[in-house]
């Protein structure tokens, strides 16, 4: 089991197991008469943060932890062009080549080839190290991007575009690997854990939020090509100052053994029906956003699309926010189950607002509500990911969640993007409600094999 930082002063001294005088956490075991029946538990890493349960707020207690600011603050950088790069390609692309089609040709292999390479990366970062891996990753994924960025200036060849974009696939799972970190310092306090994950989910909601905005805002004020090169400024300053937090880095895994070798998260018990789980989830997502921006130009509003959108992150990024501050109640199989279905319940706000109204102003009113129940969800089934997950393997267990989501988004924005075309703007949001019902009803079908008494054998 990896050990604790040793500039951790929150770790608690050895001989806190044994009864301290004063600690009314630690009283009965004092005064048990069977003690060798019942011997008080160790205070797990994730106590460190509490020592004996202070009153303060969860956030505060979590970036307490020695190292925890630094590490975070180089992430966000890292994780913000995660929401250029997408926006940014196809602006710059379309206003060269005059092809939309084209763009979204280039951005899809872009996706295709992230989805194959991203969890080979994953796998290198958790058996060499977060610093080793991620750092040249990046560095190619920078030159692609700069790649892509010459060859729309200089007119090249079509398949270079594709070529180009595609390199950009080796860029690691930055948000992935600040929730192993998370995992690694706060190992056996389930609450932190949980307020950690909450946290690293609204994060991705505030980068995909911003990132669109911020990424437009460039394209449009200075040159078609500003929002490319500063993505790929910002990815590689972040992931540099992320990998120099070595203090905090989880240890590498190495090369074990031959089992250690073959196994990956994919064959853990309850890992691929939460993918298809993760699959759904990711549809709802990628629907919303194909189906808003068509609803808005069908208005005449199409400039307005982006606040919308920006409205659905908002709320979702606030609910992840409270749903980390409150301590975690009752199994997680019954909690992710609760927050599957106020998703689906809540995803059937925007089509009714959208049939019944015709309001872009009512709509983003119900795009705000339905995405407080996203983030919920997800907490819970990036939490289920890292108990299904073998030790030593957080990485690659949670890229392969994210490939999950990006095929879902994907699958979601052709089918949404079908629906509009045919059937029309306000029907196109039975494509997220339809999707979100599955994602309820695959979680509850999946139960057996993912309730906590099943993924025990998950992890060492």
């Amino acid at each position: 089991m990896p050990q604790a930082p040793s500039d951790s002063p929150a770790i608690p001294a050895p001989s806190a197991p044994s009864a301290p005088p004063a600690s009314s956490s630690a009283a009965p075991s004092a005064s048990s008469s069977t003690p060798s029946s019942a011997p008080p538990d160790p205070a797990p890493r994730g106590a460190s943060l509490t020592g004996t349960r202070p009153r303060r707020n969860p956030y505060a207690r979590l970036f307490a932890v020695p190292g925890a600011v630094a590490f975070t603050v180089g992430n966000l950088v890292a994780r913000l062009p995660m929401g250029m790069f997408s926006v940014s390609a196809v602006t710059m692309i379309a206003g060269s080549r005059g092809s939309y089609a084209l763009a979204g040709a280039v951005t899809a292999t872009g996706l295709a080839a992230t989805a194959v390479v991203a969890p080979w990366t994953a796998r290198l970062v958790d058996r060499h190290g977060q610093a080793r891996v991620a750092v040249p990753a990046t560095v190619f994924a920078v030159l692609g991007s700069l790649s892509l960025l010459l060859c729309v200036r200089y007119g090249a060849p079509d398949w270079t575009l594709f070529a180009s974009y595609a390199a950009t696939a080796t860029v690691p799972n930055t948000g992935g690997m600040s929730r192993a970190r998370w995992a690694h310092l706060l190992k056996g306090d389930a609450r932190a854990v949980h307020t950690a994950n909450s946290f690293e989910q609204a994060a991705d909601e505030l980068c995909f939020m911003l990132g669109p905005v911020l990424a437009a805002f460039l394209c449009g004020t200075f040159f078609p090509e500003a929002g490319t090169l500063a993505g790929a400024v910002l990815l590689l300053t972040g992931v540099l100052l992320f990998a120099a937090q070595r203090a905090t880095e989880p240890p590498p895994q190495g090369r074990t053994g031959a089992a250690t070798e073959v196994r990956s998260p994919l064959r853990a018990r309850g890992m691929p029906a939460l993918l298809v789980v993760f699959l759904a989830t990711g549809a709802v997502f990628g629907a919303v956003e194909v189906v808003t921006i068509a609803y808005a130009d069908e208005r005449g509003h199409k400039a307005a699309a982006g606040a919308v959108l920006a409205l659905q992150a908002a709320g979702s990024c606030a609910a992840g926010l409270v749903f980390g501050a409150v301590r975690p109640r009752g199994p997680l199989h019954r909690r992710r189950v609760l927050c599957a279905a106020a998703m689906a319940a809540l995803a059937g706000l925007p089509l009714l607002a959208a049939a019944a109204t015709g309001s872009l102003v009512v709509l983003a009113g119900a795009l705000l509500c339905a995405g407080m129940a996203t983030a919920p969800a997800m907490v819970t089934s990036m939490t289920l990911v890292q108990r299904l997950t073998p030790e030593g393997q957080a990485n690659e267990g949670m890229t392969l969640a994210v490939t999950g989501l990006l095929g879902g988004i994907a699958c979601g924005a052709a089918t949404g993007g079908w629906t509009v075309e045919h059937l029309g703007g306000a029907t196109g949001y039975a494509v997220p409600l339809a999707a979100a019902c599955c994602a309820l009803l695959l979680t509850v079908a999946g139960g057996d094999a993912t309730r906590e008494d099943a993924v025990s054998s998950g992890r060492a």
